[in-house]
């Protein structure tokens, strides 16, 4: 890795058996951007996925195939560290020495912990996940990120990680970098395609909604010709009004390099099926050669994990440097190497 470069991380959960078109836009894309100007850690992070009741097997399988699509979808284990979160133990260590400097009301305010547990209510929700931002912080202040490249949704999560560093720095010394967030642009908001207002998400009510970067292409166009649109026919851009049309411009948009306005004008005067079929061949064009080696990928297991724990190797190393200058800070004694 090139040190002289600024310093991201970011992550995602292996929550689901696919990534889907949301993860891919509103993140993948753009982590394939960044990793030539950046010195880039990206993990799959899978102690934050064990906040909810998982079954043991398919969290295996799920981890693997996340790393593979990372891999698939364009970043590159020569260029950027792409590892599993659990791989690197430093992670849960710093995790509850940042616990120890947070307030239970700072923790409390946290957003997201709310939106998760409005069905279940809090007595169902477990610790790990109301400690879930102080592991997050511990990810990104492992590998003294400058930059946090993530949703609108966790904000609040970065803020917080800046605040927890800057406590310690003042109370312990200088120990961490203040990172910043980059909130991923929105412009490709990318919503639902049976409820064209909800965000796409892998806790969609309906898988038909939900465009999977694993699915057979069969199944992606069937899902585009099936999506909501409206009644008045026109092919036009308008969120308010025609928010499923408004949303299938869009990911024909992102997904050919194109205007909005010049896939209105090819499509204009004619029907929404046209215009469905068309963006299907665009989408399972893009989709289908990272299915293609995401299956290579997988069909080596092996190989992946090879490539997972060197990648892991080289993460630990920088990260057991923080937490060494983390318990020597606050006078927790480690073992000699």
């Amino acid at each position: 890795m090139n040190s002289s470069k600024p310093v991201i991380f970011s992550g995602m959960q292996p929550s689901g058996d696919s990534l889907h078109l949301g993860n891919y836009i509103g993140a993948l894309t753009q982590w394939v951007g960044m990793q030539q100007a950046y010195e880039a850690y990206f993990c799959v992070v899978n102690l934050h996925a064990i906040t909810v009741p998982q079954d043991p097997a398919q969290l295996a399988e799920r981890t693997r195939a996340t790393a593979a699509q990372y891999i698939a979808a364009g970043i590159d284990p020569s260029q950027s560290v792409l590892f599993v979160q659990s791989h690197v133990p430093a992670h849960a260590e710093l995790a509850w020495v940042l616990n120890t400097i947070t307030g239970f009301g700072e923790a409390s305010r946290m957003t997201q912990f709310k939106d998760k547990t409005q069905k279940g209510g809090v007595e169902a929700a477990s610790v790990g996940l109301f400690t879930y931002p102080m592991l997050m912080a511990a990810d990104i202040l492992l590998y003294q990120a400058d930059v946090v490249p993530v949703g609108e949704d966790q904000r609040q999560h970065v803020e917080l990680t800046r605040d927890l560093a800057e406590r310690f720095n003042s109370r312990y010394g200088e120990t961490f970098v203040v990172p910043q967030a980059q909130i991923l642009r929105e412009t490709a908001k990318i919503f639902d395609l049976q409820e064209p207002t909800a965000k796409m998400s892998k806790s969609a009510a309906s898988e038909a909604g939900l465009l999977k970067l694993l699915d057979d292409p069969a199944v992606t166009a069937r899902k585009i010709m099936r999506a909501v649109t409206d009644a008045d026919g026109e092919i036009r851009f308008d969120r308010e009004a025609k928010p499923g049309v408004s949303n299938l411009l869009t990911i024909f948009a992102v997904l050919s390099n194109r205007s909005v306005e010049s896939i209105e004008n090819e499509f204009a005067g004619r029907g929404y099926g046209e215009l469905k079929k068309a963006l299907a061949e665009v989408v399972t064009g893009t989709f289908e050669p990272i299915r293609r080696r995401t299956e290579e990928l997988l069909a080596d297991p092996a190989e992946l994990d090879r490539l997972l724990a060197d990648a892991a190797e080289r993460a630990a190393s920088v990260a057991e440097r923080t937490l060494d200058a983390v318990y020597d800070r606050i006078g927790l004694i480690r073992p000699r190497r």
